[in-house]
């Protein structure tokens, strides 16, 4: 009598059922068939919306509930693995009350400056209520208060400041959607970094694509910390090889017992709030800067562009290394005190029923989603799903962040008009990561809005001719809204001439939250911004106060004196049977044999059989050339995964060419595991060309400190032992013209003629750009000086021995106002006829730009009726950049000004001598706020 064996009789019906839908789905079969091991991405070719369709099935023919994590699974033994815990737990979703949005009179900061405020503003006057309510992958909901934000932030802000974070250091966020994000983007800002959000592979045979693209991100942005799950350190460790600035990788195991963090930074609204890095950023990275005004600017705007109400809910399942789910989801929900609904990107293409039922059960008014997500919606919610849902509530659904189908508009709004949705609900909106994250909504209440033109006179001429909906050549083109309150868009021609309505051109803004820049991409800045314009890198025409978009810039084909978009064509190409929907793409590709360009069109297909292949190709040349107007000059039948995508789903069109001319398309990923160690040894080689090429900088280094310790003992003993300040600051001066002289540096100084018959007492202030700034200082000034310096330094007794003979003053904050001691302090040493100096900004950093002057050296000024000597120093930081300590040969300038004198003794006089001093300072040094 033979036992039976559940285990083997589960694989057995799982393979079966997997099987079956290859044979169905007419998926590649590997040669030794399809068995537990088999490579479901790379042997079958299965991507999100196939997985999504296959979990469907092994649930029902298994009578169990995967978890999301089935979207990852590598092979069906996972699947399996999964399948027999699912039989296990069972189904143990919760039932879920409503979350309550509170439309009581509580306002939305209006006085914030910047995000920390905004989120102490809440804690403080609403910490109990509900921020966010956090689905897990076992739809268990978590509430989330805005105390709860403010401690789980405070810990993590206390776990970066203990491993040593620098303020304004770059730390990678490299985590899913969940409660761990949330507090780690807070805790980061409030430990006195910046944030810069990426995306964790999502399946392991993304893991080389993914280091090669993160890695070039991580170089750039200098990303001295990264904060990710236990599970990815492993590549995190293969990013540290590559990223020669990535100091530590951290995870947040056992931060609830963490010491928080009481005293955040306190940055100034001009300070970058985050780094937001293109999704498609390849060869050239390019990192949206974005400040605390330019967020709160934008948000503000799309606030009132949406008639924002107390009663309002947002639903979101967008993932958070995106502008469209951080700031128009999340940080627009934290500002204007709604509640925000989250799930993650994975449970969405899982079960897509959950994001409508979230709607449904938690009265959700506000939502967003790419065009892919409505589609999603039509395709795998049945109609059995829709019973008992209710989207009356829903007044703003929001499609953008891809090209928008009308087709898609018509056939949701028709198919979910019986669940109560209104007409005027979907809202088709514009906007780019260089302006925040939103530029163009439609009006309130105002439902899509389709313009029909004639495709041929628009390819033509550029001229965007309205026909009759039915006419045979009709393109269909969505408006997406005017520009938010504050906002202004035009759309020129290739000289920048200002184009009239309907004229196609490229498509320039202008607003508050206009990005200042790509971060440490000048090259790019330079491409960005035009005679005060930001360019959008899109094509498009405005008519009737609308944006049409239609197409991007670098995506634009010309052939035959016709402008050929690809959006088009892929589109109608993707409904075909038997080519992947989303899977197409259409690029100009040189032909050196013709001189010319040749229209090529790629397009994924499972399809194996020569014959049906063959009868697909015809069919999708014909109906190409129908769209186009002129048929295509190949058209190539890839394997899945062949078009390449970036982390929002967006088609990389320019890597997917480069595959093509590669001969690559038809090469499957290596196995994890080489792909791990080929990324290995390639950021090995990296690091030690990085290596090679830093030599002769690390050995100035060594040879500039080996002098300052063989120098620094003897000039430490005579200045101790010295009877007469005069004689000891002669002596440092000694020292350091020495120590200039021998390592190469060279002290330009223009304005000495100022300090000519200048006596004492007085104040001088100068910007801080580095360590070297102080003995700068020392080299320039031919009398002795009192430095205000932080009472941390004392705690050295070398150093703080040394200072005090040298006549320093230590002070706990360099601000008179928030510490009468210290400003009595400095108020004695100005009557007993010192020269003061100090830094008003406290502090430095490595990028830069000025940090906000503090107002002590100027209300000790004012005060003391004393002139005001400004000075700017350029260079230092280029010499010796940040906390490296690493100086470097080169020339530093030293501009003097002329003395101010105050008018009177009162606050506006002290205020008065600050901005003149800035204005001389950001002048002289090249510098600006920020």
């Amino acid at each position: 009598m033979t036992v039976p064996n559940p285990a083997q009789e589960g694989a057995d019906r799982l393979l079966e059922l997997l099987r079956a839908f290859a044979r169905e789905s007419r998926l590649p079969e590997p040669p030794e068939g399809i068995g537990l091991d088999t490579r479901l991405e790379s042997d079958l070719g299965l991507d999100s919306l196939s997985r999504s369709e296959l979990i469907a099935r092994v649930e029902r023919g298994l009578g169990v509930r995967l978890s999301d994590q089935a979207l990852t699974a590598a092979t069906p033994a996972d699947l399996l693995r999964m399948a027999e815990i699912g039989a296990t737990q069972g189904d143990t979703r919760t039932a879920a009350a409503p979350i309550a949005a509170d439309a009581g009179d509580l306002q939305a900061p209006a006085e914030a400056r910047t995000l920390l405020e905004t989120l102490d503003w809440y804690r403080r006057r609403a910490g109990e209520r509900t921020h966010i309510l956090y689905y897990d992958g076992d739809d268990g909901p978590h509430p989330i208060r805005y105390a709860d934000l403010a401690l789980g932030a405070s810990r993590v802000a206390g776990r970066l400041t203990r491993a040593g974070i620098a303020r304004g250091a770059r730390v990678a966020v490299m985590l899913p959607t969940g409660p761990d994000y949330f507090f780690s983007f807070f805790g980061i800002l409030a430990a006195g970094g910046v944030p810069v959000p990426i995306y964790p592979p999502a399946r392991p045979q993304q893991i080389e694509d993914h280091l090669r693209r993160h890695a070039r991100i991580l170089d750039n942005a200098g990303t001295s910390f990264m904060i990710t799950v236990p599970e990815a350190r492993t590549i995190a460790k293969v990013m540290q090889v590559q990223v020669g600035a990535l100091r530590e990788v951290l995870t947040l195991e056992g931060i609830g017992t963490e010491t928080p963090l009481d005293d955040w930074a306190v940055p100034d609204a001009d300070d970058i709030a985050f780094l937001q890095y293109t999704s498609g950023s390849t060869g050239d990275p390019k990192g949206v800067t974005l400040s605390h005004a330019d967020l709160l600017a934008n948000i503000r705007a799309m606030g009132e562009a949406v008639a924002i109400r107390p009663d309002d809910v947002f639903v979101s399942w967008l993932p958070l290394y995106h502008d469209m789910g951080l700031i128009g989801a999340w940080l627009g929900s934290l500002y204007f005190g709604v509640p925000l609904v989250s799930m993650s990107p994975l449970a969405f293409l899982a079960r897509p029923g959950r994001w409508l039922q979230a709607i449904h059960r938690h009265r959700g008014t506000l939502s967003a989603a790419p065009n892919f997500a409505y589609e999603l919606c039509l395709t795998r919610i049945s109609d059995a799903q829709l019973e008992g849902l209710d989207l009356s509530c829903w007044r703003r659904a929001f499609n953008g962040a891809e090209p928008v189908s009308a087709e898609t508009l018509r056939r949701f709004t028709e198919r979910f008009a019986a669940c109560g949705l209104r007409e005027n609900a979907l809202a088709p909106v514009y906007g780019l990561a260089e302006a925040a994250v939103g530029l163009a909504f439609p009006p309130v209440e105002r439902g899509p809005r389709v313009d029909c033109i004639d495709r041929v006179r628009f390819a033509g001429s550029g001229y965007a001719l309205p026909v009759g909906c039915e006419d045979p050549d009709v393109m269909e083109v969505v408006a997406c809204g005017r520009p938010l309150p504050g906002y202004r868009v035009r759309v020129v021609d290739g000289e920048g001439r200002e184009l009239p309505e309907r004229h196609e051109g490229l498509l320039q803004f202008q607003g508050p939250s206009a990005t200042r820049g790509y971060y440490r991409n000048p090259q790019a800045t330079a491409r960005l911004i035009r005679d005060g314009w930001h360019e959008t890198g899109d094509r498009a025409y405005l008519a009737g106060g609308d944006i049409h978009l239609s197409g991007r810039v670098k995506d634009l084909i010309i052939r035959g004196g016709r402008n050929i978009y690809p959006y088009e064509v892929e589109q109608a190409l993707g409904e075909l049977p038997g080519i992947r929907n989303g899977c197409v793409v259409a690029f100009a590709a040189a032909d050196p044999r013709q001189g010319s360009e040749r229209l090529v069109i790629v397009a994924e297909t499972k399809e194996h059989d020569p014959g049906r292949r063959a009868a697909l190709q015809q069919r999708a040349r014909e109906l190409a050339t129908d769209v186009l107007g002129l048929p295509p000059d190949e058209i190539v039948l890839a394997p899945p995964r062949a078009v390449l995508k970036t982390s929002s789903g967006k088609l990389r069109r320019v890597d997917t060419r480069e595959r093509y001319l590669a001969g690559k398309l038809f090469e499957g990923p290596p196995r994890p595991v080489w792909q791990l160690v080929r990324v290995g040894l390639s950021g090995l080689r990296q690091r030690l060309a990085r290596l090679a090429r830093d030599l002769p900088g690390r050995l100035y280094a060594y040879y500039a400190w080996a002098l300052f310790y063989l120098l620094a003992p003897g000039f430490w003993i005579a200045g101790i032992l010295a009877p007469t300040l005069k004689l000891r600051w002669s002596l440092a001066r000694s020292g350091l013209r020495l120590l200039a002289g021998m390592t190469g540096m060279q002290l330009h100084v223009s304005g000495r003629e100022h300090l000519e018959g200048l006596e004492h007492p007085f104040v001088l202030v100068a910007n801080h750009q580095s360590y070297l700034d102080a003995a700068v200082l020392v080299l320039a000034l031919d009398r002795p000086v009192s430095f205000v310096a932080k009472r941390e330094l004392t705690a050295n007794p070398i150093v703080g021995r040394y200072l005090a003979r040298m006549g320093t003053l230590f002070v706990d904050r360099f601000d008179p106002q928030r510490g009468s001691s210290e400003s009595a302090q400095l108020s004695a040493a100005l009557e007993r006829g010192a020269g003061l100096v100090l830094f008003p900004e406290g502090t430095f950093r490595e990028q830069p730009g000025l940090l906000p002057f503090r107002m002590g050296a100027f209300a000790v000024a004012a005060q003391a009726r004393v002139p005001l000597i400004p000075v700017a120093i350029h260079g230092t930081r280029a010499r010796m950049p940040g906390d490296s300590f690493r100086p470097s040969p080169g020339k530093v300038d030293l501009f003097i000004g002329a003395p101010l004198i105050p008018q009177g003794g009162d606050w506006q006089t002290a205020v008065d001598l600050r901005e003149s001093a800035r204005a001389f300072i950001a002048r002289q040094a090249g510098l600006k706020g920020g």
